[in-house]
């Protein structure tokens, strides 16, 4: 991802349905009602909608699905829709903090691992995410376009469970010193790059490039040694890498 995450046309700009369908008076005072507290079948069907939504946008941009097209795979009434998530926005918003839900989960899993295998975990993890979920990963990796604060934050929150996953799995603690924080943000971010490089030009496979991944950390690993003794490398990145192990 470049110096930053960088941006793709699958970004979420702000929402050019504008509103739903007009409302009566009551069912405004219904949408406005907290839905934290719905009822089962009512979070089942949204989880439904989100499961929909993620393989449309799988694939796709957000721009090249109208809430008509979306409707009309998730065979129900556009209302409904905009009953959940009040808008197209919304809709894609939820389906993003949904899908990278999964991927932060993974990467805090394998506590009983030993930390090569934990982190080939992870980055296995990551890949598998980008490279079945690619439209949602571009826009998360962009920061949608210009100042979006939303997709920001939801990227800003991955970025941060993978650095504190790495810290742990290397460090033994996530809490890390501004020098070894750098290095690892610094690492993540070229992973960042190659992996929207890779989703768009898929000529290696997936194992290879997780290989390279993790032997490119076990350089940032031994550069953060050599300048704060306080932060060991791990043993197979001395040996020259992070290797499986």
């Amino acid at each position: 991802m470049r110096a930053g995450w960088l941006c793709d046309t699958a970004a979420v700009p702000p929402d050019r349905s504008r509103h739903g369908p007009k409302l009566t008076h009551s069912q405004q005072r219904d949408t406005a009602r907290p839905r934290a507290r719905g009822t089962d079948r009512s979070v089942a069907r949204r989880a439904e909608l989100i499961a929909i939504g993620r393989t449309l946008f799988s694939d796709t941009s957000y721009d090249a699905l109208s809430m008509d097209d979306i409707a009309r795979h998730a065979q129900v009434a556009k209302g409904l829709i905009y009953y959940y998530f009040q808008s197209k926005r919304g809709y894609y918003l939820a389906i993003i903090q949904d899908s990278v839900a999964g991927l932060v989960t993974r990467a805090a899993e394998g506590q009983d691992l030993p930390p090569t295998q934990r982190l080939h975990r992870t980055l296995d993890g990551y890949l598998r995410y980008a490279e079945h979920n690619q439209a949602a990963y571009r826009a998360i990796v962009s920061g949608g376009v210009g100042f979006d604060t939303e997709v920001q934050e939801i990227r800003d929150g991955v970025r941060e469970a993978m650095i504190e996953a790495i810290a742990e799995s290397t460090y033994g603690r996530k809490e890390t010193a501004p020098l070894a924080r750098m290095g690892l943000l610094g690492w993540l971010c070229s992973v960042e790059g190659t992996t929207l490089d890779w989703i768009d030009r898929p000529g290696l496979p997936r194992d290879t490039l997780r290989e390279l991944l993790a032997k490119m950390l076990g350089g940032t690993l031994r550069a953060i040694e050599e300048l704060d003794p306080a932060y060991p490398a791990l043993a197979a990145a001395r040996r020259g890498g992070a290797a499986r192990g």
